[in-house]
């Protein structure tokens, strides 16, 4: 299906200065706990006297407990570039003994303390969801980041195996994105939730990030998309960005978003004991760190145009189901716990 060209990789063995993530979230909601698995390969750009550092992969999870926040936390491997192949069609990645596919991932990671291991299917999307805008897509992605999420809205089976919990999947709601680029924004927010309890096929992605240019940076830029009824609200392209406003800090989104026949608000919070710090690194060395969370609270407000004016508005609400994250270059003091790099 056409979903599964835009998972194949960006990268190959003699890229430099770019990195290139692929990550899943989803909840469980017998044990109202969150998930947050990533597959990422770095390749650092070269040194001022011209040598490289070595490309690298890493696989990252992390588990999030909303009933007991003690229990929230996240580990994530190296691995050497070498352990790294790839297929194209069917679209595959491999790191070491990890894999994704189109419609699957396996994998395991254990130190600090911790042992995780993962086997989980879907059934495909279809289509893609591009958070963009249209012209952001041109020639493999003109921008610093490109973003797209071949599986926006699917069901997941299998299970994972936490610290010697057994967890089953039966149909668990779950998003799927791929990344690339060559560098993070000066600071961003992203979310998205795609289970309401008014809405059950309902879902949400926004993305909202400042830009430097020329040394000044930029107002937010905010993007949003909502998909509701079978239909897809889009509020990302360039036209809406004039309109469309958003703020963040610790444990909180907000947006709001207009457009020809609908608008709505959007906010997603969540407790700072329900982040985690996760740390990244650019291709040129940069540190950046974000405030992660895949049990935070969204609510979302939509008015679709009526005559003149706007509609009786129509309330989403999806609790402990929101994931969303705030970053920028230094982590935020309000959240204690950080993601591991195991060694």
């Amino acid at each position: 299906m056409s979903s599964e060209a835009d998972n194949v990789r960006r990268t190959t063995e003699r890229s430099e200065g770019i990195y290139e993530v692929w990550y899943l979230t989803w909840n469980h909601a017998a044990t109202n706990t969150g998930y947050w698995l990533r597959y990422t390969l770095e390749y650092p750009s070269p040194r001022a006297d011209g040598s490289h550092a070595e490309p690298h992969a890493e696989i990252w999870f992390a588990r999030f407990d909303r009933n007991n926040p003690s229990r929230t936390f996240g580990v994530h491997r190296r691995f050497s570039g070498a352990t790294v192949n790839s297929g194209t069609a069917p679209f595959s990645l491999n790191i070491a003994a990890n894999r994704l596919t189109h419609q699957s991932a396996t994998g395991s990671v254990a130190g600090a303390g911790h042992a995780v291991s993962w086997k989980l299917q879907w059934l495909p999307s279809p289509t893609t969801h591009r958070q963009l805008p249209d012209v952001m897509y041109a020639r493999g992605g003109i921008g610093e980041t490109t973003v797209q999420s071949p599986n926006v809205r699917v069901l997941v089976d299998g299970e994972l195996f936490v610290d010697g919990q057994r967890i089953e999947l039966t149909q668990a709601v779950m998003g799927q994105t791929h990344l690339w680029g060559k560098k993070h924004a000066a600071s961003w927010a992203w979310g998205r939730c795609a289970e309401f309890a008014e809405a059950p096929d309902a879902w949400l992605e926004a993305l909202s990030v400042r830009l430097v240019r020329g040394g000044v940076q930029l107002p937010p830029l905010t993007l949003v998309s909502l998909g509701i009824d079978g239909d897809v609200l889009h509020f990302n392209q360039f036209r809406h960005t004039a309109m469309n406003r958003s703020t963040w800090r610790t444990g909180h989104f907000a947006m709001t978003a207009v457009g020809a026949s609908a608008k709505l608000t959007c906010t997603l919070t969540a407790a700072p004991a329900h982040l985690l710090t996760a740390p990244y690194r650019d291709p040129d060395g940069t540190a950046v760190y974000c405030a992660n969370t895949e049990i935070g609270d969204a609510k979302v407000t939509l008015w679709r145009r009526a005559g003149l004016g706007w509609g009786n508005p129509r309330e989403l609400t999806g609790l402990g189901r929101a994931h969303f994250e705030t970053g920028g270059a230094t982590a935020d003091p309000a959240v204690t716990k950080s993601h591991i790099l195991l060694t």
